[in-house]
């Protein structure tokens, strides 16, 4: 040891360790993240009046040990940015931060934060990082790329996070909602997580191949998503690296491998959904339909004939286009819709009905958008026509070796006893609480969101490759305190898994509230804030970005849900290979100006804006997205449209606004990019943040690469 082949040497400080281990007992531990955590006890502190809650007791005695200070705590207006970013990717209203501000009870903070996170801007802020987690995209993938409905799962996770879906649950529902009992059509239709793999509709392709594809993506998402495991690396051979080998893969393989879905253009099997409330209005637009024939019938009772009279003697030179294309098929040949636009053209016509023709037209058209759309979502085959799963010698489908059963690692416990080894076993294993992986990864997900780094630095590997984390006793207090219920102030109990509960812990304590500033000591110290002896600072998402500069403008449309939009873009007169053209028509209206987390996404061609600063093109999960710094994203911020149009239109709201001088229009801009709207009668002097380099302007932009230099809406910034 090393193998003589590999001609390495141990050095002689190694040789000493391992002599050293030898002696001590050679004791073995397995690897830190292998191992379920416990609850590890408060640290003592010296300083116990800073510690706001148990997260600061464990920063503060790190702190303590290195000899270092905290920082000042920040003050209000920055925390109630910094806050509504962090917790819904949107500057906090005016109006909300006046009153925070003015609040001087203890629990004024507490319940500012309550407040925040019941916005439903927080659902569509974490909706976003799930999205790249799940992969979600408006299409196909590979080279037609073509479009794909699936939109009513990006709404679910949208809603399931406001609703403060409890983490166990919403797991539950993704990988097995459909075998759940008595499974509700919006827990089939959350399983449209693992329906975001791709589909290759190109002529000629082998539909197995492509739907083993999806297979292997489904296991390596998984790993991903919820252990932070690189199980890819075991699809061709055992992992180099962690002890999981090749056939446990493939065991894994095996419980995904029974699902329906093959490949298909028309991504069957699909749920044709309607919510509760969508079913109650379609019904309702049905029996008003009804109703209006009647009256049709009354007014004109031969119609029909009059229709089909008309449909052999009507010029055609006279008609539009699309009536003439209808007309020229044989009737029996037309399809439901053709055959209902030619009867409402036709209608239009009627002078008898022109009072009533209105009526019929709108409610036609709002029942259409009632219809249900089909999402593909995920069902088994039935038995006796389940597959057998066999391992793919190096990864090729094709060469197949022997059979393997359904499992997963056995570096990890065992599935739930007493059920099937199937996707429910498999969700409910990983939110067992002896699963070591599931809950901190979780947490860290959420720290990094918050604090912009994870306490374990590598969330794509918590294997033996991963690094330490940085706190390993605050991760695993957070990871089994994110699994526990907690006593209320009432005597009740909170649930546990409760992402809100999370947040909301993270948010409230003297760690996060500090002030971002670095002193040049911290700066060469703990340039990374590995410490956490300041407040996080750290460039915000691509959507963040561009929301900013809407929200700021008073553009934003609080639109939720729905299809996806088309906001502008460059057209480059490209068509993508076998498939269309990459270009589009932009979205009119409010659709023009909807949050980032609504765009349509196309995987060949995502949105370049976002592209720009670091959005995934979601082709496979994006567990976290690098922060780089081009002068594309300047370029971007000055002359994509929606930066103009925003730039513009803070500039109207300025005049309009703002006031009668420059001093009181340039003190409302400062108010509308960060919220402290300086008072202009008996405070502050109008105009004053805008001075010269002034400490209040220093302050308000200390979030930016360069601080003082960027505004809020073109800058990567958040305090």
């Amino acid at each position: 040891m090393p193998p003589p082949k590999g001609h390495k040497e141990l050095k002689d400080a190694e040789k000493e360790l391992l002599k050293r281990w030898i002696a001590e007992g050679a004791e073995y531990q397995r690897h830190w993240a292998f191992v379920a955590p416990q609850r590890p006890l408060l640290p003592a502190l010296r300083n116990k009046n800073w510690a706001r809650n148990p997260i600061d007791h464990f920063v503060l005695a790190r702190l303590e040990k290195e000899g270092l200070q905290p920082s000042p705590e920040a003050d209000r207006y920055t925390l109630a940015r910094r806050v509504a970013i962090d917790l819904t990717g949107l500057p906090p209203a005016p109006a909300m931060v006046d009153r925070f501000v003015a609040d001087k009870s203890p629990g004024a903070y507490e319940k500012y934060v309550d407040q925040v996170l019941d916005l439903p801007a927080y659902g569509e802020r974490w909706a976003q990082v799930w999205l790249d987690l799940a992969r979600y995209a408006d299409s196909n993938g590979y080279a037609e790329d073509q479009p794909r409905t699936i939109w009513k799962f990006r709404d679910w996770v949208i809603a399931a996070i406001n609703a403060n879906m409890s983490f166990d649950c919403f797991t539950l529902e993704q990988i097995a909602g459909d075998m759940l009992p008595g499974a509700t059509p919006e827990q089939m239709l959350a399983t449209a997580f693992h329906r975001n793999t791709l589909t290759n509709t190109e002529g000629g392709t082998d539909h197995e191949e492509f739907r083993n594809v999806a297979v292997v993506d489904r296991v390596n998402t998984t790993f991903q998503v919820w252990m932070g495991i690189t199980m890819a690396c075991a699809q061709c051979h055992s992992h180099k690296f962690d002890p999981i080998t090749q056939e446990e893969y493939f065991q894994v393989f095996a419980i995904f491998n029974q699902s329906e879905d093959a490949d298909k253009a028309d991504n069957s099997p699909n749920l044709m959904y309607l919510s509760a409330e969508q079913a109650q209005t379609k019904a309702g637009l049905e029996t008003e339909l009804a109703d209006l024939h009647k009256e049709l019938i009354k007014i004109y009772p031969k119609i029909d004939e009059a229709q089909k009279k008309w449909e052999k003697e009507v010029p055609r030179d006279t008609l539009p286009a699309k009536i003439k294309g209808i007309l020229a098929q044989a009737s029996a040949k037309r399809k439901p819709q053709q055959k209902d636009e030619l009867t409402t053209f036709f209608q239009g016509t009627l002078a008898e009905i022109k009072d009533l023709y209105p009526r019929l037209v709108k409610t036609k058209l709002a029942l259409a958008q009632t219809q249900p759309i089909p999402t593909p979502i995920m069902r088994d085959l039935p038995d006796g026509k389940k597959r057998v799963t066999k391992l793919h010698i190096r990864g090729d489908w094709l060469n197949q070796g022997k059979e393997v059963r359904p499992g997963i690692p056995a570096l990890f416990p065992p599935l739930p006893d007493g059920m099937p080894a199937n996707r429910l076993a498999l969700a409910q294993w990983l939110v067992d609480k002896r699963n070591p992986l599931t809950s901190r990864v979780t947490v860290n997900r959420a720290w990094e969101q918050i604090f912009g780094a994870g306490l374990v630095e590598t969330p794509e590997d918590y294997g033996l490759r991963s690094t330490l984390p940085n706190h390993p006793e605050l991760l695993d207090w957070l990871a089994v305190e994110f699994m526990s219920p907690s006593p209320t102030r009432d005597g009740g109990e909170r649930k546990p898994w409760d992402v809100k509960r999370l947040l909301k812990l993270m948010v409230t304590s003297a760690t996060y509230r500090q002030t971002s500033k670095v002193n040049p000591e911290m700066a060469e110290r703990d340039p990374d804030n590995h410490l956490f002896a300041r407040g996080p600072r750290f460039r915000s998402s691509a959507e963040t970005i561009r929301d900013q500069a809407l929200f700021v403008s008073g553009l934003l449309s609080t639109k939720m849900y729905g299809p996806s939009v088309r906001p502008p873009q460059p057209k480059f007169g490209l068509t993508a290979a076998f498939g269309s053209a990459t270009d589009w028509t932009n979205s009119t209206g409010e659709d023009k100006y909807r949050r980032g987390l609504y765009t349509y996404w196309r995987r060949t061609t995502p949105y370049p804006s976002m592209v720009t600063f670091d959005a995934p093109t979601r082709t496979v999960c994006a567990v976290n997205r690098p922060r780089t710094n081009t002068p594309l994203q300047a370029l971007v911020t000055l002359n994509d449209p929606v930066y103009v149009e925003a730039a513009q239109a803070l500039a109207r709201r300025m005049v309009k606004e703002g006031g009668p001088d420059d001093g009181e229009q340039s003190a409302f801009w400062v108010s509308r990019l960060f919220d402290e709207a300086p008072k202009r009668r008996g405070g502050a002097p109008a105009g004053r943040f805008i001075s010269k380099r002034t400490p209040g302007f220093r302050r308000q932009a200390e979030g930016s690469s360069v601080p003082g230099h960027r505004t809020a809406w073109a800058s990567p910034g958040r305090l």
